[in-house]
């Protein structure tokens, strides 16, 4: 079998791994702080942070644009000099939560991506986004890791590739994002 064959049988298989119930549940997570004026934070290193800022801008304008309603949602590995600055000068396993302690409230939603489950700033983030009543999602891969038992919501795709997670991760949040494009 080609390669490119290969990918695509391995990723149609990864894809077929994810929970609906679970993207379903996250959708109503979405619809509840959004009617209820919570604030949406999402995180990821490498990989999983571009895929944090594509989900982000898709719902900020995609599932916002034109809406009576929008979402407040902000990708925390976007603003590069707090990023670098508390990684600098704290520690980079400290950069994502200190900026949930500037603005997160329970009842916020913190979503962190990590193919690992096991990057340090996004597990030590998820830990005090449950501490102070936040509703914590994950998007996970391989076993989860230790992001996956700390969320209250694991959307996990049981994949070793890294690649096959990011792709997997990207489909469920357009599952997400499009369902406030498409059905609203």
């Amino acid at each position: 079998m080609d390669f490119p064959a290969l990918y695509r049988e391995r990723l149609f298989s990864a894809v077929g791994s994810i929970d609906l119930e679970r993207v379903a549940n996250a959708i109503e997570w979405f619809k509840e702080a959004r009617r209820g004026g919570h604030s949406i934070f999402v995180a990821g290193n490498g990989g999983s942070a571009a895929t944090a800022s594509h989900f982000v801008c898709d719902m900020v304008k995609g599932a916002s644009f034109g809406k009576p309603s929008r979402f407040r949602i902000l990708a925390l590995n976007d603003s590069m000099p707090t990023l670098t600055a508390y990684s600098n000068d704290v520690g980079y396993a400290d950069a994502i939560v200190e900026q949930l302690k500037n603005f997160a409230q329970p009842g916020d939603v913190y979503m962190a991506i990590s193919g690992s489950g096991n990057s340090p700033n996004v597990v030590r983030a998820m830990e005090y986004a449950n501490s102070i009543g936040c509703r914590t999602l994950a998007l996970t891969g391989r076993d989860g890791g230790r992001l996956g038992g700390l969320a209250a919501l694991n959307i996990h795709v049981p994949e070793p590739h890294m690649g096959r997670i990011e792709d997997a991760h990207h489909i469920i949040c357009h599952m997400i994002c499009y369902s406030f494009m498409e059905t609203e």
